[in-house]
């Protein structure tokens, strides 16, 4: 029998990336002896080591075998052969434990994995504690759906993969959610602003894990300073593809699979990514009141993403009014205005209004500080009442447009872009998710026409309620009108090809605000078999999408539990589609731990936190009152 530790592999699970350097691996030292081996290998560049140490038990019957383990090497390859005589009928088992640690977490990876390995006497209670764990993650984050198999069996298929990519027993490892998990080699592992979809599931099963994923951000907080002071700006600029420095990682150059050509690629201005940062940072306090993270990492991270948005703004004396321009919204077929020469659009409406929200929750921060806090705060990052009196100025003239109080422009200068009939497409390409491809291949540039990839202006409505965003445009002087969400997502569905996973779930989220409770659950289907039924043809087996499987599972919670939060309080306002028997699910908020069970006829809610907090939960608007065993139950 021969075992082998690896080090030789290579990264080729991408086609496009096959012409590039797929080696990233060098041996640093390997060996073994007796039943055990071991391989510690060096990143290229980062000079991260990794070891990796086996034990092998090897039992001939029902005893251990006395055979002998020979350990042979070549460069990169550690391998132990076992010569056993065997008898028939008698089984010859063999069980091979590795431990695996990295020099990012220990000064000493071999050492480290060799003293794990020494505390295993083989592989049954290693798994009793493998079954152990998982069930423990189960019981928190199962959602259970009667009625309807497929759809049971894929969310928790999509839960699986997310606990694979992040889960309490990593919470302490520097690493956020890559965009594809840990599943394959799409986008190189880097992490993008996906973390927006992802987060709220953990922050209502795991705060520890969602908090160790924005620490990752608050240590490469220097590394986003350094980004912004290159680029002319203050504060912190996060980069749109984050890696293990924190530097930007996103290509300059894309290829086009259809025209075989190297494009121009300006993804990296999508600065909508530090908005994102700022969005979950205030949304981690909000589900745990963590005030600690809130006053050691969260507030300095947030005030240095205002201080950014502050220093890209100017003053336009025309309009008496500030714009935001270079940048790119989450559409990422526009990335330009035609015939520039340079990337980046001028006051995208996702990005302003998300901007404003942020200067907006950095006041609601400030009255959280303690004085002593913000005395100390103040003085590290040289911030001053002067440096807030203009957040507030520009907050109240930020430039936001929007058409006859009804549509709000994607950016300055969408309405004017050229029509595009996608029927016509639709008929001669079949799949036209990806329109800027077929554009480019056809000669043509995308930035000169109306059609998008994935929700950018209705991406508003998707972090923000529909109360929020009327504040927040009558906060700068305008008067929207009446239906502002359901008008804008007539308005720009019908441009949008859905060219990201992303797309269809965002969509289904705000059709069911809509009111089109059938197309908000179509396009939740597709978002949920996004990766199972691999639906861009090939991109999953290159790594499974971890926003869309975060946010499929949530819109079951959102759409159809009717699941919200403002301040301290929880409401439910349930709307479960035809064929749906009930769903029942946990949710922790604000300390507060509770079990649900949602049918056509009745809502069940089990408070199990042992002491009653102030957070109150509302069923339709109404405060719902427990019984003295912190239980209710209600007649729809």
């Amino acid at each position: 029998i021969r075992s082998e530790l690896d080090g030789q592999v290579i990264n080729s699970g991408v086609e496009r990336y096959k012409q590039l350097n797929a080696k990233h691996w060098q041996t640093v030292d390997q060996g073994g002896y007796g039943q055990s081996c071991f391989l510690i290998v060096q990143t290229n560049q980062s000079k991260i080591k990794l070891a990796a140490a086996a034990k092998h038990f090897l039992k001939n019957g029902r005893h251990p075998s006395e055979s002998e383990f020979t350990i042979t090497t070549e460069p990169g390859a550690v391998r132990t052969t076992i010569r056993v005589e065997g008898k028939k009928n008698t089984p010859i088992t063999m069980e091979k434990i590795v431990a695996v640690y990295s020099s990012k977490e220990n000064a000493n990876p071999l050492q480290s994995a060799e003293n794990e390995l020494n505390k295993v006497d083989g592989f049954d209670n290693l798994h009793r504690e493998s079954k152990k764990a998982w069930s423990k993650i189960w019981k928190k984050i199962d959602i259970r759906i009667d009625g309807q198999r497929l759809i049971q069996k894929l969310v928790r298929l999509n839960l699986y993969h997310l606990m694979v990519t992040a889960s309490p027993h990593n919470a302490k490892l520097d690493a956020g959610i890559p965009a594809r998990g840990l599943h394959g080699e799409a986008y190189r592992g880097h992490i993008f602003w996906d973390e927006l979809f992802i987060l709220p599931l953990y922050f209502m099963h795991f705060p520890e894990t969602a908090k160790s994923v924005l620490m990752y951000r608050y240590r490469r907080l220097d590394s986003a300073r350094s980004y912004a002071a290159e680029h002319g700006y203050k504060g912190a600029m996060f980069p749109w593809q984050s890696g293990s420095d924190g530097r930007e990682e996103t290509q300059a150059l894309h290829l086009n699979p259809l025209s075989g050509k190297w494009d121009d690629d300006y993804s990296r201005l999508q600065r909508h990514v530090s908005l994102a940062i700022a969005y979950n940072i205030y949304n981690y306090y909000r589900f745990t009141n963590d005030l600690e993270f809130l006053f050691d990492y969260g507030a300095e991270m947030f005030f240095e993403i205002c201080r950014f948005w502050a220093s890209k703004t100017a003053y336009n004396p025309k309009t008496r009014r500030f714009d935001i321009a270079g940048v790119m919204g989450p559409d990422e077929y526009h990335e330009a205005y035609p015939d520039a020469k340079s990337g980046g659009l001028k006051n995208n409406s996702y990005t302003n209004i998300m901007v404003l929200w942020t200067f907006n929750r950095a006041f609601d921060i400030l009255a959280l500080l303690p004085n002593a806090v913000k005395q100390k705060l103040f003085k590290k990052i040289d911030l001053d009442a002067k440096e807030l009196k203009e957040w507030r100025n520009i907050s109240n003239h930020l430039q936001i447009l929007l058409s006859r109080n009804t549509i709000l422009e994607q950016f300055e200068g969408y309405f004017n872009l050229k029509e595009i009939n996608m029927q016509e497409y639709a008929e001669k390409y079949g799949n036209i998710s990806r329109m800027d491809r077929i554009f480019k291949a056809e000669g043509k540039n995308p930035d000169a026409y109306k059609i998008i990839k994935q929700a950018d202006t209705l991406m508003i409505f998707y972090n923000l309620t529909s109360n929020e965003v009327y504040d927040l445009l009558r906060q700068t002087g305008l008067s929207p009108a009446e239906g502002l969400l359901a008008k804008n997502f007539r308005y720009y569905m019908k441009y949008t090809s859905h060219g990201s996973t992303l797309s269809k779930m965002v969509h289904s989220n705000i059709a069911m605000q809509a009111g089109d409770e059938r197309l908000s659950h179509d396009y939740f289907m597709e978002a949920l078999k996004s990766d199972y039924q691999d639906v861009q043809g090939g991109t999953t087996k290159e790594g499974i999408h971890t926003g869309v499987m975060a946010g499929s599972v949530l819109l079951i919670l959102n759409n159809y539990a009717g699941l919200r939060f403002k301040e301290n309080n929880m409401y439910l306002d349930p709307r479960l589609p035809a064929g749906w028997r009930g769903i029942r699910f946990n949710v922790r908020f604000r300390e507060q731990k509770y079990n649900i069970t949602i049918t056509s006829q009745k809502v069940k809610i089990i408070n199990n936190t042992p002491e009653l907090y102030t957070s109150a939960v509302h069923l339709r608007n109404n405060a719902i009152s427990f019984n003295k065993n912190k239980r209710v139950e209600i007649e729809l």
